[in-house]
């Protein structure tokens, strides 16, 4: 298993596709700290994880908490041994995907506090444990709304947060790459069941792969580009969107 021996943590895992990147993990080996603001989720985390056999620790926290988040990552320290990947998972888009100016700014404020200063604060506190790892990773997960001129204020601190993937990856090698995942659109079954056939059909239509997204397309990316397979890649976020095609 590509990840035996080693310990991931993962921001935003107390639901959606941060459980599955967390068990994901888990069942390549990992050690998982779960983290999110959301306690039940992370203990049904990590309950799915320990019944598949394999070791995970919860803390709920909130990602902008840069104490909290501290703390955090030292409990994984002191659980697990060590640090070797972080995936900046957690997000806030609000429901406001298509509103720019018009948006509050106290809106603004905290969709950028969490989509850009929560992964830097938890960059910046794993950076001294994966520079020691000799396997060091951070995954941020940005969005296919960075691409969108209707992406708002949520698409903007997608586009910003592949900004600092870059600045981050020049900054913290060679010890530790850093590399972006941004999702297209993920059909999760209860969206999927929503949507009327005609507006699956608009969602796929700017699409190369005429089908929604699923959350074992991004597993395994994310799996791929955090495993010494992907050693040699560094900087970059990559579209895992069915050859999403961005147009104005």
């Amino acid at each position: 298993m590509r990840f035996t021996g080693r310990t991931a943590v993962v921001t935003g895992a107390g639901n959606g596709i941060g459980r599955e990147y967390a068990v994901g993990f888990a069942s390549e080996g990992a050690d998982v700290l779960v983290l999110d603001v959301d306690g039940v989720g992370v203990a049904a985390t990590v309950a799915r994880i320990e019944s598949g056999g394999g070791r995970a620790h919860g803390v709920t926290a909130d990602i902008t908490d840069d104490t909290a988040v501290k703390s955090a990552i030292e409990m994984a320290v002191d659980t697990f041994g060590g640090i070797d990947v972080l995936v900046n998972n957690a997000g806030l888009h609000l429901g406001r995907y298509n509103e720019t100016s018009t948006l509050p700014l106290a809106e603004w404020r905290r969709i950028l506090d969490v989509n850009i200063v929560g992964a830097l604060i938890c960059a910046t506190a794993c950076r001294p444990y994966l520079a020691t790892s000799g396997s060091g990773v951070i995954l941020n997960q940005s969005s296919m709304a960075a691409y969108l001129p209707a992406g708002g204020a949520y698409g903007v601190s997608k586009l910003a947060l592949n900004g600092l993937t870059i600045s981050l990856a020049a900054e913290f090698s060679p010890q530790v790459r850093v590399v972006g995942i941004a999702p297209g659109m993920i059909g999760s079954p209860a969206l999927l069941e929503q949507l009327a056939p005609e507006h699956k059909e608009l969602v796929t239509r700017g699409q190369l792969v005429k089908r929604f997204g699923e959350m074992a397309d991004l597993v395994g990316m994310a799996l791929f580009l955090c495993s010494d397979e992907a050693s040699f890649i560094t900087w970059q976020t990559y579209l895992v969107a069915g050859g999403f095609l961005p147009r104005p």
